[in-house]
């Protein structure tokens, strides 16, 4: 591996880190080898992020449908490295498309020569353009033209409408109009990496127990070396003080045990804060806590990291702020049966989901009590209407699209439905999207922000948040990289 952190190399420094999806946990776990005081804030009352997990009828499992390929060697490592190297299963999988109200499978070259939606000139030429695809080294050229001017271009306008708009439209809604080419180009790398990454197979992996036991493990390791994490602590604001970075935080947690001014306030590890709060509070206000870091690092979507931020330019805070985010509203259902055998099922006909995940056909089904767990996902924008919906009735909606689909699926084999709704998932790839993104480097010295918008040649994987946060750390962190920066 070329990122490899380095030993102590640098003075130790104070530093916070805002966020706990695996960017975050990363980055704590590199400075704290490299000899750092390093803190972690997160508003939620979990780590993970995006990754987070939850209870589902009587087991937990992810929040959202995660895999590992082969090919995704930073997350191997770092899942080696907290000592759960020997947990990977592997299982090669199949692959289904629901088109013209059929189930059909797509799992290797036969089925595809075979697939009914298109002829055969036109399946040439689809093959042919994800074989061109992944010959492709120059993706900053794709930026340059839409995706939907370049697929057409390479499979023909039939092919375009019939495979790739309905696929497009599944993970961008109508934001694909404004996409660059350089999103199917990074679509179309990783499925390469997958399947030349020791066996032509579609070989997918997961940690036995999810990102539940992943995430554990994590916090297990940060704790022993000393990292802190202070979770339901929500960061208000960061600003630069006389060469000191003060970071603002509210600890909704703990507001409740104290009502009165300038009191001291105990965090879980006995670490104590200064504050100055009002007086006469009611039992559920919130405390605000001041405290001065030598570096901090923002792991927030960019929106939210600008409003930390009153102190940036104008300039920053509009690039921060131009960044186009997708949502997603992701149902999980645990049913007594399954679905079919395929992993994915890739949805090219009108539904009000957009793809059909059974993580069942990848997990063993003891992990789920001997149940099948079906992710139903809907990208979406931030302001879609589908956020305003109810849970009753988006699971009346998706169950009763599952039983047109399906002719065995009975509602009365479910044993629980429970949905997601995440607002802003990944940055949305425009045209000439690399040229645009905010550096990572503040005006303000020592202030870093560090998310997935800065993720230009790659789809949002845990892997590729995980190779962010390495590079980030040895190009900011490291002796060599320093003198280069000099």
């Amino acid at each position: 591996m070329k990122d490899q952190p380095s030993k102590i190399q640098n003075p130790k420094s104070k530093i916070a880190i805002v966020g706990s999806g695996f960017l975050g946990l990363t980055l704590a776990l590199r400075l704290v080898e490299n000899g750092h005081d390093v803190t972690i804030f997160e508003s939620a009352n979990e780590i993970g992020g995006l990754a987070s997990v939850w209870q589902i009828g009587n087991i937990t499992w992810d929040k959202h449908y995660h895999v590992t390929l082969l090919s995704d060697f930073y997350t191997r490592k770092v899942v080696e490295e907290i000592g759960l190297k020997d947990e990977f299963e592997w299982v090669e999988t199949k692959t289904g498309f629901y088109t013209d109200g059929k189930l059909v499978s797509m799992s290797n070259s036969l089925e595809f020569l075979k697939f009914p939606p298109l002829d055969l000139i036109s399946k040439f030429r689809l093959g042919g353009t994800i074989f061109y695809a992944s010959r492709v080294k120059n993706w900053k050229a794709l930026e340059k033209i839409s995706v939907e001017d370049w697929l057409t271009k390479l499979s023909g306008k039939k092919t375009f409408e019939k495979i790739w708009k309905p696929l497009l439209k599944a993970k961008l809604g109508e934001a694909y109009k404004e996409t660059s080419a350089a999103f199917i180009w990074a679509t179309i790398q990783r499925m390469y990496a997958a399947r030349n990454s020791g066996l032509k197979k579609e070989m997918f992996g997961y940690v036995r127990g999810g990102y539940a036991s992943v995430l554990k493990r994590f916090a297990e390791v940060l704790e022993e070396k000393g990292v802190e994490i202070r979770l339901n602590t929500r960061v208000e604001k960061i600003k630069k003080n006389d060469g000191k970075i003060s970071l603002t935080a509210k600890d909704a947690e703990n507001a409740k045990d104290f009502k009165s001014i300038n009191k001291e306030i105990v965090f879980s590890n006995s670490i104590t804060q200064s504050l100055s709060i009002s007086e006469s509070l009611p039992n559920n206000f919130a405390t605000f806590a001041v405290e001065n870091f030598d570096k901090v690092i923002i792991t927030t979507t960019s929106n939210i990291a600008g409003k930390m931020l009153p102190q940036l330019t104008n300039v920053e805070k509009a690039k921060l702020e131009d960044i186009k985010y997708q949502g997603i509203v992701c149902a999980s259902v645990l049913t007594k049966k399954s679905l079919s055998k395929f992993y994915v099922t890739n949805i090219t006909d009108e539904t009000p989901f957009t793809g059909i995940i059974e993580m069942s056909a990848l997990v063993d089904k003891s992990e789920f009590g001997g149940n099948a767990l079906i992710y139903l996902p809907k990208y979406v924008s931030p302001n879609d209407e589908l956020f305003e919906k109810t849970d009753a009735e988006i699971e009346e909606e998706f169950l009763n699209e599952l039983d047109k689909m399906y002719p065995h699926f009975d509602k009365k084999d479910v044993v629980e439905f429970k949905i997601s709704r995440v607002r802003q998932v990944f940055p949305l790839p425009t045209l000439e999207y690399s040229e645009n993104v905010p550096d990572v480097k503040t005006s303000l010295e020592n202030v870093y922000v560090v998310n997935s918008s800065q993720i230009t040649n790659g789809t949002l994987n845990v892997n590729e948040t995980i190779q962010l946060a390495e590079k980030f750390f040895n190009r900011e962190f490291t002796r060599k990289d320093t003198k280069k920066n000099l």
